[in-house]
């Protein structure tokens, strides 16, 4: 597994299941993504289900810290200047418990965990994906320019020696 002891601005630590604070925000590393969940207390986790079992997409539901792991080690992202803490932030997790109206790009596991924690629909897995396909967007674009200018001037050349014939 690769080091997720510090992303980006966000330190994330190694989970010791005993000593769980209540209204911890959890991750634990999926094929491609990073899944994630509030710890409640007793051993539970409420997460946004969504993609993270199959391809259908679940609610927001509470479940074992075994369940939500899923065979991953789990890691606690710290969440400092959270607005919402401990209980409140359990409270608003479990304010949305049964809600099925995931969206990967907009309401998905992340999403959640920072409404719940900060009181903003915000995922930093998706601003880094689309800062990606806009950096990518832009370099294409960028290349098709200059083919394009490449081709025209060369097509402007060879069509001077052949004028149109009416």
């Amino acid at each position: 597994m690769k080091d997720l002891s510090r992303t980006g601005h966000v330190v994330i630590e190694p989970v010791a299941y005993v000593n769980l604070t209540i209204g911890s925000h959890l991750v634990t590393e999926r094929l491609g993504y990073v899944h994630h969940g509030l710890y409640v207390g007793a051993g539970k986790v409420v997460h946004y289900a969504g993609l993270s079992r199959s391809l259908h997409r679940g609610p927001v539901q509470e479940v074992t810290l075994k369940a939500f792991a899923h065979g991953h080690p789990i890691w606690v992202r710290q969440s400092l200047g959270a607005r919402f803490a401990g209980r409140e932030a359990v409270r608003r997790a479990y304010s949305r418990l049964g809600e099925d109206c995931y969206r990967l790009i907009s309401n998905n596991c992340e999403h959640f965990c920072m409404w719940c924690l900060y009181g903003e629909n915000r995922s930093e897995q998706i601003d880094l994906l689309t800062s990606w396909a806009i950096d990518a967007l832009d370099a294409g674009v960028k290349v098709i320019r200059q083919l394009s200018s490449v081709l025209t001037s060369k097509g402007t050349a060879g069509h001077a020696n052949f004028p149109l014939q009416t």
